[in-house]
């Protein structure tokens, strides 16, 4: 066995790791360090030689989470493993085997599908908004991946879009389709269809595919879709090297088609599968894994999580009530001020919240206390402006013989670039270029002892084609489900309020069950501190009522603190300047 591959797990991940042949079905509670997991089977498997590089291929679901693969593959030692997105997978085999196929170029993809909509709507002469479009896009997307033909949409979904009936939906599908057609163009999912469609017909395709990859790892099994695992089936087919690795708790886009059955039914699939447990967290205070375990009891496929020995306990996480919106962003800033005066990095710090709209507010808040933040979501790091540019000057620099030390000769490329010692004020574009400046000078700062210019700008370029981005020192703004996968010291859950979290059109079992999902995943972000807050409104709105997952919580692992009382006349004035910069009154 490999020492490097099998170091530092414990006896669970050990065992996970030692599995290299399948079926092998990881049941990996949130911070239980599933993709350390992923990684070490795989680097196990070349080491011992029970797997070849270029036959394996290691799937997930977003390309910063396939480049973070490949990163930790690099740091093994394992180099040429496939670490992919579904859709990437599949167009490099469309792209290959297309033009021998049918005898063409391959169909190229469609980058707006709401534009392309526009466009057959027009020729209905329907004229809707971009919200509607959007909507309508997001139905293709939804019955593509759960494979319904038009005629079975229309069944599940006759309620409609907006103010289209579900006929003039199906009408518009259909006109969608025509145009694609008409130009030769594929959207995103046609892309899994496509290839889905290819190894089902073409057997000297499937069988090269096969011969290809002999081993596949599969992230994230509770969002799988069943497109998503048709195409799985086609690329093994009658073998059984098959890893998944999920946790149904943090199935979340069930909305877009996920189906966690595809994890929960794995070994009723395959009876003679392993299946491992991971439910040591190594993430999170016992204090808010308490909170986590609470929400989640007796949810199918629930994980018990437990803090690794050693791991110190942590504050109780607090919940606190707000009389509005504006109070409850203003009163989470000054507990953010707080952690940043008492030495907190403001990069360690995330406020999570459902909707994009709720932003606003904290933007607004943490910039009235030059607190600077940014929402995750937004441009990627490597593709501000002033980043790219910094990476251009510092390639141009490393050509020329260095005066100074590499440290200092980075500084100095930043500073002429206009980095300065004092940062601009919060919440606004000067203080975003310096973030990022400075973002690029720490990582100088922190590069190992013999780095050269040369080689920090090949390890940049590398940074930029796998998503790897350097740690912003801003407070982070998320909502729930960008913020899936990471993780912050400390963590603030805003919202949780009926309408809010649940989200006010989850009225189904199913829908609330969902957003129940999601809280967890804002809960288990936390490593060290959590704090809850929910408005009651005010202002006009009708009021709101605490989130039912609070009652469910329940006072044994969430404490309440008090906000200070504000008036009804104060609250329709709008709040005074003392009014604004006041922090919450915390009782207990």
């Amino acid at each position: 066995m490999s020492e490097l591959a099998l170091a530092g797990l414990d006896d669970r991940q050990r065992e996970a790791v030692a599995a290299l042949r399948g079926p092998v079905c990881v049941l990996a509670g949130a911070g239980t360090g599933k993709t350390r997991v992923i990684t070490h089977r795989i680097a196990h498997g070349v080491d011992t030689g029970a797997y070849s590089p270029g036959r394996v291929m290691a799937v997930t679901f977003t390309t910063k989470a396939a480049g973070e693969m490949r990163g930790r593959l690099r740091s093994l030692g394992v180099e040429g493993v496939a670490a992919r997105t579904f859709h990437a997978a599949a167009l490099a085999q469309l792209n290959f085997f297309w033009p021998t196929v049918a005898k063409d170029a391959a169909p190229s993809l469609i980058d707006n599908k709401v534009r392309l909509l526009a466009h057959a709507a027009e020729g209905m002469r329907l004229d809707l908004d971009t919200a509607t479009l959007r909507d309508v896009a997001a139905e293709i997307e939804w019955r593509k991946v759960t494979m319904r033909s038009i005629d079975a949409y229309a069944a599940a979904r006759p309620d409609g879009v907006g103010r289209l009936t579900v006929e003039r939906v199906v009408d518009l599908q259909l006109a969608y389709e025509k145009v694609k057609d008409e130009r030769r163009r594929l959207d995103f999912e046609d892309v899994l269809l496509a290839c889905a469609g290819m190894l089902e017909a073409e057997p000297r395709v499937a069988r090269a595919v096969r011969e290809q990859y002999r081993h596949f790892t599969v992230d994230e099994f509770q969002d799988v879709s069943p497109l998503q695992h048709r195409l799985l089936e086609l690329w093994l087919g009658d073998r059984r090297d098959l890893c998944v690795v999920g946790d149904a708790s943090q199935t979340v886009y069930s909305f877009a088609g996920a189906d966690a059955s595809f994890l929960l039914d794995f070994a009723r699939r395959h009876p003679d599968a392993r299946v491992i447990r991971l439910e040591t967290n190594y993430r999170s205070a016992p204090e808010v894994l308490a909170v986590a375990n609470a929400l989640m009891r007796g949810r199918p496929g629930a994980l018990e999580l437990s803090a690794a020995a050693g791991t110190p306990g942590g504050p109780v996480p607090t919940v606190t009530e707000y009389e509005d919106d504006a109070a409850e962003a203003r009163g989470v800033a000054h507990r953010i001020a707080d952690q940043v005066r008492s030495g907190v990095d403001p990069g360690d710090i995330a406020v999570l919240y459902r909707a994009h709209a709720q932003s606003a507010e904290l933007l607004r808040a943490l910039a009235d206390l030059q607190l600077p933040a940014t929402v995750l979501g937004g441009r990627r790091f490597f593709d501000v402006p002033e980043v790219r540019q910094a990476v251009l000057a510092l390639r141009g620099a490393s050509v020329a013989p260095l005066e100074t030390g590499f440290v200092d000769a980075v500084r100095d490329v930043l500073r002429s670039l206009g980095l300065t010692e004092a940062a601009p004020p919060a919440g606004g574009a000067l203080r975003d270029a310096w973030e990022a400046r400075m973002a690029l000078l720490r990582l100088a700062e922190e590069a190992p002892t013999g780095t050269t210019l040369r080689s920090f700008t090949d390890d940049l370029i590398a940074r930029a084609k796998d998503h790897h981005e350097p740690a912003l020192r801003t407070v982070t703004l998320s909502t729930l489900h960008a913020a899936k996968g990471l993780e912050w010291p400390h963590v603030h859950l805003v919202g949780l309020a009926e309408g809010q979290l649940p989200i006010g059109y989850a009225t189904t079992f199913e829908s609330v069950d969902e957003e129940r999902r999601l809280t967890y995943v804002g809960i288990t972000r936390s490593e060290r501190t959590l704090s809850a807050s929910w408005s009651r409104g005010g202002s006009g709105y009708r009021e709101r009522s605490p989130s039912r997952f609070l009652r469910e919580i329940g006072s044994g692992t969430l404490h309440a603190a008090d906000a200070p009382a504000t008036s009804a006349a104060t609250s329709r004035r709008g709040p005074s300047q003392s009014e604004r910069n006041a922090p919450p009154r915390r009782t207990r």
